[in-house]
C-alpha cells in the first residue's frame, strides 16, 4: 500500500517537471533577456525607450516631454525620438536620443541668427535701419539724414551734389562727411553758420551785421574793419578792443593809458614800467614783459615759484616748467623736463640754431630731412616731422606696422586694422563701414570728435593753438631796431606784433608732416611799408620756409654785408642759411631773389603788388613734405589775388608753423587755423613724379 502511494507521487512530480516552460526565442520581448528559474521563466526589464513587463513592451513617446526647440517637429521612433533642424532664423544642432530620462535632461538648443549684423547690408535698403527679431528681422525707417522707405530707397535729405538737396548758403562750401552728414562752411569774405552767410569784410569769422542764426559766428562783428577773431571787449561797450580808442572805458585814450584794458583813471605806476599798478602783475618790480609762466596773476619777476610746482625758484632745477620730481639724469643742474640735452651735461643750455636741441648734443645729422636728428628720430630714415608714436613703443607711426599694438597690422594681413590708432583686436564694426566701433566718430580717441578735430589721426593735436610759442630773433647782434613784441589772443588763434622791429619769428611748438595752414593777414596802420608773412617747415633758425609780403620797393638801409633790395609783392622763400641769424641772413631775407648759402626764391607774385594798409587778406597754404608739394593762395575778400601754383621743393621735409615780421609794426594774424593733411590728388603725384624724372635726367 505504501509503495503504491510513493510511486503515484513520484510519477505526478515527474509529470509536473516535464510540463514546466523553458526559455524560447519568443518567450520575452525582442532583445529582453530570458531567465529560467525554479518557478519557471523570468523576463528582464524592457529596453530603453519602452515600457512593460519584459514579455510585452510598448514604445515610450518621448515627444510628450518636449525635448525639441519650440516650433521644431519631434519625430517619435521605436525606440527613441529625433528633433528636426532648427527653424529658419535660428542656428543649432539636431537632437536625437532614447528614453524618458534622456528626453527630460537634454533639450535642443537653437540660437537666434542676427541678420542685422554688420548693419544688415544686402537685406535692407542702404542707409536704413535693420531691426533684429527672434528668428527673423525687419527693415525699419531710413537713418537720420536720409528720407524714403524700403520700396523707394533712402536718399540723403541733404546732399552737396544736388542744388535741391544742398542746404548751404550760396556763399558757403558744402562738404559731405563720411557718414552722409553735410557740413556747410561760409566762403572767404563771408561769415555765419554756413546755412546763412553774411559779408565779413575783415575776414575774421564774424559778419558785418547780425545774422538770424544762433551760432556764435552769426553775431555782429564788434570791429567791422579790424580782424579780432576773439571779439575781446574789455569795457563791454559793444566795440571790440582792437578798434576801441578807449578799450577800458576809463576816459583815457589807449595811446596815453598805461593800463589799456583795465580802468585806472589815476594812472598810478609804482615801478615806473609801462604798466600801471591796476594791471601790473609785479607792481613793485619793473617787468615790461609781464610774463606769468604759471598763470597765477603774479609775474615771474616777483614770483618766487614761477612754474607753480611747489618748489621755490632758488631750489628748482626747472624754474619755468613744473617738475616736482626734479629728475636730472646728467647732473648738470638743469632738470630733465627743461634740459635741451637731458643725457649730456650742458648747464648753460646753449642752443645756437634754436632747434630746441642743445649744442652739446646737437649732431645736425638728419638722414630723412624731417628736422629731427637721427639719434633722437623715432623713424630715422622715414619722413615724420610730427614724431607721432601712438602706442609709445619708441617706434614712430610712420615706420610702425601696428600703431596701436593690438596685434592687428595697420595694412598687412590679417589687417588692415579698422581702428589703426585704438586697440581693438576684435575689429568690431556693427555698421560695416570699414571703421571700427571704438573709433567710429573719434578716430584717435582724443575726446574731440573727428568733425572738429584739426588732426583726427593724431591724438596729440586737437585744436589750433599758438599760446605756447618760441621766439626766434633773426638779427640778434644788430641794433638797428628792437626785437618784435608778440601778443597772443583768442586762445592761441590770433597773434599781434606791435613794434617796428628787427626780423623775427613766433614759432609754435607743434611739428607737422603734411599740413594745411590758413589765416587772415592785416596791417593795422598807415605808417611804414615793410615785410610781414608766415613760416612753415621750421626746423631751426637757419632752416625754414617763409611766405613774406612787402608793400613797396626799398633798399635796406644797412649796406653791410651786401646791398639788399626788396621788391613789392608776395614771395615764397626757402631759407637754408650757413651762417644762421645775423646780418647775412637779415639782408638775405630783405633781398628779393636768391642769396648764395642763405636764401632761395622759389616763387614771386609777378604782379609786384604790395599789401594795402588796413586791408584784410586770407591766405591758404598746402605743404606735403613727403613729395615736396607747396602751394600758397591769397584772397582779398572773396577775390583770389595771388596763387603760387604748385611749387616742388624738398629742402625741408616738414616742421613747425609760425609768423614772420621784419621792420613792420601793428601786424595782425587773425583766425588762424591749421590741419594735418597728407592728401594730394593723383594728378599732382604724376606731376611730381615727372618732375623728379626730369631732374634726375639732368
Amino acid at each position: 500500500m505504501f509503495l503504491s502511494i510513493a510511486k503515484t507521487a513520484l510519477l505526478s512530480a515527474l509529470k509536473v517537471w516535464e510540463c514546466k516552460p523553458k526559455c524560447e526565442t519568443s518567450s520575452c520581448f525582442r532583445g529582453v533577456r530570458c531567465m529560467e528559474t525554479a518557478e519557471g521563466i523570468q523576463c528582464g526589464p524592457c529596453p530603453d525607450g519602452f515600457t512593460g513587463n519584459g514579455v510585452t513592451c510598448s514604445d515610450i513617446d518621448e515627444c510628450h516631454y518636449s525635448p525639441c526647440f519650440p516650433g521644431v517637429r519631434c519625430v517619435n521612433t521605436a525606440p527613441g525620438f529625433r528633433c528636426e533642424t532648427c527653424p529658419p532664423g535660428y542656428t543649432g544642432q539636431t537632437l536625437q536620443g532614447v528614453g524618458l530620462s534622456y528626453a527630460k535632461n537634454n533639450k535642443q538648443v537653437c540660437l537666434d541668427i542676427d541678420e542685422c549684423q554688420n548693419g544688415g547690408h544686402g537685406i535692407c535698403v542702404p542707409n536704413s535701419h535693420c531691426i533684429n527679431t527672434l528668428g527673423s528681422y525687419r527693415c525699419g525707417q531710413c537713418k537720420s539724414g536720409y528720407t524714403g522707405d524700403q520700396i523707394r530707397g533712402c536718399q540723403a535729405e541733404r546732399s552737396c551734389r544736388s542744388r535741391a538737396l544742398n542746404p548751404c548758403s550760396v556763399h558757403a562750401r558744402c562738404i559731405e562727411e563720411r557718414r552722409g552728414e553735410v557740413t556747410c562752411i561760409c566762403g572767404i569774405g563771408w561769415a555765419g553758420d554756413g546755412y546763412i552767410c553774411g559779408k565779413d569784410v575783415d575776414i575774421d569769422g564774424y559778419p558785418n551785421e547780425e545774422l538770424s542764426c544762433p551760432a556764435e559766428s552769426c553775431r555782429k562783428d564788434n570791429c567791422k574793419f579790424v580782424p579780432n577773431s576773439g571779439q575781446e571787449d574789455a569795457d563791454d561797450d559793444g566795440i571790440g578792443d582792437a578798434c576801441d580808442e578807449d578799450a577800458d572805458g576809463d576816459g583815457i585814450p589807449n595811446e596815453q593809458d598805461n593800463c589799456v584794458l583795465t580802468p585806472n583813471v589815476n594812472q598810478r605806476n609804482s615801478d615806473e614800467d609801462i604798466f600801471g599798478d591796476a594791471c601790473d602783475n609785479c607792481r613793485s618790480v619793473l617787468n615790461n614783459d609781464q610774463k606769468d609762466t604759471d598763470g597765477d596773476g603774479k609775474g615771474d619777476a616777483c614770483d618766487d615759484d614761477m612754474d607753480g610746482d611747489g618748489i621755490k625758484n632758488l631750489l628748482d632745477n626747472c624754474q619755468r616748467i613744473p617738475n616736482q620730481d626734479q629728475e636730472d639724469k646728467d647732473n648738470d643742474g638743469v632738470g630733465d623736463a627743461c634740459d635741451s640735452c637731458p643725457t649730456v651735461s650742458n648747464p648753460n643750455q646753449s642752443d645756437v640754431d634754436n632747434d630746441l636741441v642743445g649744442d652739446s648734443c646737437d649732431t645736425n645729422q638728419d638722414s630723412d630731412g624731417d628736422g629731427h636728428q637721427d639719434s633722437t628720430d623715432n623713424c630715422p630714415t622715414i619722413i615724420n616731422s610730427s614724431q607721432l608714436d601712438t602706442d609709445k613703443d619708441g617706434l614712430g607711426d610712420e615706420c610702425d606696422e601696428d600703431d596701436d599694438n593690438d596685434g592687428i597690422p595697420d595694412l598687412l594681413p590679417p589687417g588692415p586694422d579698422n581702428c589703426r590708432l585704438v586697440p581693438n583686436p576684435g575689429q568690431e564694426d556693427d555698421n560695416g563701414d570699414g571703421v571700427g566701433d571704438v573709433c567710429e566718430s573719434d578716430f584717435d580717441q582724443d575726446t574731440v570728435i573727428d568733425r572738429i578735430d584739426v588732426c583726427p589721426e593724431n591724438a596729440e593735436i586737437t585744436l589750433t593753438d599758438f599760446r605756447a610759442y618760441q621766439t626766434v630773433v633773426l638779427d640778434p647782434e644788430g641794433d638797428a631796431q628792437i626785437d618784435p613784441n608778440w601778443v597772443v589772443l583768442n586762445q592761441g588763434m590770433e597773434i599781434v606784433q606791435t613794434m617796428n622791429s628787427d626780423p623775427g619769428l613766433a614759432v609754435g611748438y607743434t611739428a607737422f608732416n603734411g599740413v594745411d595752414f590758413e589765416g587772415t593777414f592785416h596791417v593795422n596802420t598807415v605808417t611804414d611799408d615793410d615785410y610781414a608773412g608766415f613760416i612753415f617747415g621750421y626746423q631751426d633758425s637757419s632752416s625754414f620756409y617763409v611766405v613774406m609780403w612787402k608793400q613797396t620797393e626799398q633798399t635796406y638801409w644797412q649796406a653791410t654785408p651786401f646791398r639788399a633790395v626788396a621788391e613789392p609783392g608776395i614771395q615764397l622763400k626757402a631759407v637754408k642759411s650757413k651762417t644762421g641769424p645775423g646780418e647775412h641772413l637779415r639782408n638775405s631775407l630783405w633781398h628779393t631773389g636768391d642769396t648764395s648759402d642763405q636764401v632761395r626764391l622759389l616763387w614771386k607774385d609777378p604782379r609786384n603788388v604790395g599789401w594795402k594798409d588796413k586791408v584784410s587778406y586770407r591766405w591758404f597754404l598746402q605743404h606735403r613734405p613727403q613729395i615736396g608739394y607747396i602751394r600758397a593762395r591769397f584772397y582779398e575778400g572773396s577775390d583770389l589775388v595771388a596763387d603760387s601754383g604748385v611749387t616742388i621743393d624738398t629742402t625741408m621735409r616738414g616742421g613747425r608753423l609760425g609768423v614772420f615780421c621784419f621792420s613792420q609794426e601793428n601786424i595782425i594774424w587773425s583766425n588762424l587755423k591749421y590741419r594735418c593733411n597728407g592728401n594730394v590728388s593723383c594728378f599732382f603725384f604724376v606731376v611730381v613724379f615727372v618732375f623728379f624724372l626730369l631732374m634726375s635726367s639732368k
